[in-house]
């Protein structure tokens, strides 16, 4: 049995703690699962982002909801879709998939008010044994740190977590992207860092904190370049291969519970 943290004292940060509250987070976490399910069998060589975009949209607005990203600081398009060097906000476009890349999908949709917000990196036909390894230290990664948390844990030991987990394997943590809190808003306290910040010690995971766990790991190194052009792409220095799974969690008083498990998708322990 675990041992429960003695409550500590920490910067105030957004909570949702009652039922109604917590309720409206886990119905919009269980409808950004349904959309990654939905999008899992057209994630498959051959078919474009923007394919991949006009159906999460769709299925969005067809069940009364909005996606979020969509116009989100100007951003073009509803869903992001971060191609093999693409590290994150990768712009859906025209370009057909591809054996051998691997993508990352990030859906996010607004549900009666509440986010939802979640991602998986897909392999697309026969990848190389470093995609594979790639996707597989992130998964792995991001359900490190989850079970590694208990109520009143200080965000910083999610970067502990993901580090400790990471550098045996070699690969680079991005640094300068991070998770967050989310809940009535796109993006709030906390910021969650993947590697051990100092200023994180101070965020505590209160029950009721509701939070992204969302590790973008590099097969090269840590560092990033960008935004191109387009103002939102960013891709690894090296040109290496980057990979990003992303689960939402609500602080209970039980532990973490995760909000956007999906039916079909890879569950914890899975072997790409």
């Amino acid at each position: 049995m675990r041992r429960l943290l003695t409550p500590r004292r920490g910067r105030k940060l957004p909570t949702y703690n009652s039922e109604d509250e917590r309720n409206g987070l886990r119905a919009a976490g269980r409808f950004n699962a349904s959309l990654l399910d939905l999008l899992r069998p057209h994630i498959v060589e051959g078919t474009t982002t923007a394919e991949l975009d006009r159906i999460a949209e769709e299925y969005t607005r067809d069940h009364g909801h909005i996606p979020a990203c969509l116009g989100y600081n100007g951003y073009p398009r509803c869903i992001c879709t971060s191609v093999n060097e693409v590290v994150c906000h990768g712009i859906p476009n025209d370009t057909p998939l591809k054996s051998g890349d691997i993508i990352n999908v990030d859906c996010t949709t607004i549900v009666d008010g509440w986010y939802g917000d979640s991602s998986e990196t897909f392999l697309i036909g026969e990848c190389s044994d470093d995609a594979r390894r790639l996707a597989q230290a992130s998964f792995d990664s991001m359900w490190h740190a989850i079970r590694n948390l208990q109520p009143y844990s200080s965000v910083i030991e999610i970067g502990f977590s993901i580090t400790r987990f990471i550098q045996p394997l070699g690969f680079g943590v991005v640094e300068n992207f991070q998770g967050h809190g989310i809940g009535r808003r796109f993006h709030q306290e906390p910021g969650v860092p993947h590697v051990p910040f100092r200023r994180s010690r101070a965020d505590v995971l209160y029950p009721g904190v509701s939070f992204t766990i969302e590790p973008m790991i590099n097969l090269g190194g840590k560092e990033t370049h960008g935004p191109l052009e387009d103002g939102w792409t960013v891709v690894t220095r090296d040109g290496s291969l980057s990979a990003q799974f992303e689960h939402q969690i609500l602080m209970t008083e039980e532990g973490p519970e995760i909000l956007t498990l999906t039916e079909n998708g890879p569950q914890e322990g899975h072997q790409f």
